[in-house]
């Protein structure tokens, strides 16, 4: 596959990715507003900026709904949901040909519903009709792409786009949720439950990963917080768990790499295997032992690796290759 088309899969997904984790998010933290004071606002939007990597002092010059506003509509703003979709947009539009007219319908109609919307006042918007519509976009998006495309090297490379984002999404938020509200190693101990003045935050930390009731069906709604560190991290058949995340990118690699081997591939998918094992074979006590912080971290680092490592095996054009052709 030639590199400049599995770049632009690769982002269309990874930015479409991005766009459906920004709107649960700020869906999550506009329904927890519904039920706490305002004076918690500013704490809860300083960490949903610094869970998208946004300067989190923001939070105190912005009100709300300015702060959704420029969250959802900012077109200067990579992580915003309108740039998302415009980029992702734009990156599937260079790959028309390597996609099916499904999956192009589905993206351009909803990118055509963002613009509808961004160019009203966002302020006097519905914004939970708005971020539901991302959301259930990118979920049809995802649908139609594994019932009408081909599950060869191009559907890889969309799964690999969509779960590196994932994987990162994830690694972000949990750390920051973890640095404020169990710093220390005595909150997560077995069987220390959730402080009840944070309560509606631990369900609203499970609720950004569409996790709270897989983990109530897995440890039931009692929420203890080491249960919940390792549920998002370790578990190995949830979707949104940075493990079953690696997993995913280990195995599109593979798959890329028995597809177009190269002496290059080699050293990503090393990269991916000592994700995939730290994942594995860790275990929760071990991690808080270390510190989430710590974990989550190194997490950050090997995904921004294997992301250069992607780049360096399969979508680089290196001049000694053009020489040999």
């Amino acid at each position: 596959m030639l590199s400049r088309v599995a770049d632009s899969l690769y982002w269309t997904s990874r930015y479409l990715e991005r766009a459906e984790n920004t709107a649960r998010l700020i869906g999550v933290h506009i329904n927890l507003e519904l039920e706490q004071p305002r004076d918690a606002s500013f704490g809860r939007w300083a960490r949903v900026l610094g869970s998208l990597g946004l300067d989190k002092e923001t939070a105190r010059d912005l009100d709300s709904a300015s702060l959704r506003s420029e969250l959802c509509y900012d077109l200067a703003n990579r992580a915003s949901v309108v740039a998302s979709i415009r980029l992702a947009r734009d990156n599937a539009r260079q790959v028309r040909e390597q996609i099916s007219s499904e999956m192009w319908e589905q993206l351009n109609r909803l990118y055509h519903q963002v613009q509808v919307s961004s160019e009203h006042d966002p302020a006097s918007d519905d914004p939970v009709a708005f971020l539901d519509t991302i959301k259930e976009g990118a979920h049809l998006f995802q649908g139609v792409t594994d019932s009408t495309m081909n599950h060869g090297e191009g559907w890889h490379f969309i799964q690999l786009g969509r779960f590196i984002e994932r994987a990162a999404c994830i690694a972000s938020f949990v750390d920051v949720h973890f640095e404020h509200y169990a710093s220390d190693e005595a909150a997560l101990r077995p069987g220390a439950g959730a402080d009840a003045a944070d309560y509606l935050e631990w369900i609203g930390l499970l609720k950004s990963a569409t996790a709270f009731e897989a983990y109530c069906k897995v440890y039931t709604a009692s929420i203890e917080t080491g249960r919940v560190a390792e549920f998002l991290i370790l578990d190995g058949t949830f979707p949104h768990s940075i493990r079953f995340s690696a997993d995913m990118v280990h195995s599109a690699l593979s798959a890329i790499s028995d597809a177009s081997p190269s002496r290059r591939s080699t050293s990503v998918m090393r990269r991916s295997g000592r994700l995939q094992a730290l994942l594995g074979f860790s275990q929760v006590d071990e991690i808080i032992e270390g510190g989430i912080h710590h974990m989550l971290e190194d997490v950050g680092r090997q995904l921004a690796q294997i992301h250069s490592g992607i780049y360096q095996a399969f979508l680089s054009y290196p001049i000694e290759t053009a020489i040999e052709a």
